[in-house]
């Protein structure tokens, strides 16, 4: 598959602003790695500015060990280390200078978190993906979707719709166009031959991936991806679509490097570059 032009070719002049500030919200103090690389998954995917807003107290351990590019917004946080719900005022203030928001990956279930997910995905009128925790947080509150990329995987997706797992698996691709209808939504559904789908009825297939990527991180890994190719000025649908194929890429690049077994993440991430440039 071909990348549209304006992710491969820049004009000489660009400055970063022309490439989208992406404002993530993610992390915790258990799920910290999650913040780092969808974070750095944007970065890769040719996002001109990423903010990470995460608890105050894994911000420090953040900054040793991320990408130097990626800039840090220090939240409230509950007794658990996860972002509580007096952050919101903070949040609001600075979504206001982002293109993307994404929100979720490894936030915890923490009620106060929760809440607090809950009240920035109904409230905010940037484009949006929502994932991982951020999925959790609207089960049974499904009208906040309106308007959002949701990326779950196959169980996040049956607490979503109330359709138990193994039914779920055979008639997937209609429920992901229902859910997509019902609630003015893109799906990406992801899993073998991750399903992408909206409210207009447009349905993409994925063929690129293999199990090896069925490892921690490789969710936020997507996200990222999704939220640089919004940044850059695709659709909703046609950011998540490319990005799953490229994921996917990069991740059958990264296995015959590292073997099934040993891929991790990180070197989906790494693989990017590489990836992009096969869909020249």
């Amino acid at each position: 598959m071909r990348l549209p032009t304006q992710l491969l070719h820049r004009k000489a002049d660009s400055h970063k602003g022309d490439f989208g500030h992406i404002f993530i919200l993610a992390g915790s103090l258990r799920y910290s790695g999650a913040a780092i690389l969808t974070s750095n998954a944007a970065m890769r995917s040719g996002a001109g500015l990423v903010t990470l807003g995460v608890p105050k107290t894994i911000a420090p351990g953040i900054i040793k060990t991320k990408t130097p590019e990626v800039m840090i917004l220090p939240l409230d946080e509950t007794s658990e280390g996860s972002i509580g719900l007096t952050a919101y005022i903070k949040i609001r203030d600075f979504i206001k200078k982002a293109d993307v928001v994404v929100v979720g990956p490894g936030l915890s279930k923490n009620p106060s978190t929760q809440n607090l997910i809950r009240k920035i995905i109904a409230k905010t009128t940037k484009p949006k993906i929502i994932d991982a925790d951020g999925i959790n947080a609207s089960v049974n509150h499904l009208n906040i979707l309106n308007g959002c990329v949701i990326t779950p995987h196959i169980n996040e997706f049956s607490r979503l719709t109330k359709i138990d797992v193994a039914r779920l698996q055979k008639i997937r691709k209609i429920i992901a166009k229902d859910f997509a209808y019902r609630y003015n939504a893109v799906v990406v559904l992801k899993g073998k031959n991750t399903i992408v789908t909206d409210n207009t009825g447009a349905l993409y297939i994925n063929k690129t991936g293999n199990p090896g990527m069925a490892t921690a991180g490789s969710g936020d890994v997507l996200t990222g991806i999704i939220a640089g190719f919004i940044a850059q000025g695709l659709s909703l649908f046609e950011a998540s679509k490319y990005a799953v194929f490229l994921h996917g890429l990069a991740g059958d690049l990264a296995k015959e490097e590292k073997t099934e077994n040993c891929l991790i993440a990180s070197d989906i991430i790494d693989k990017i570059p590489e990836a992009i440039k096969l869909c020249r």
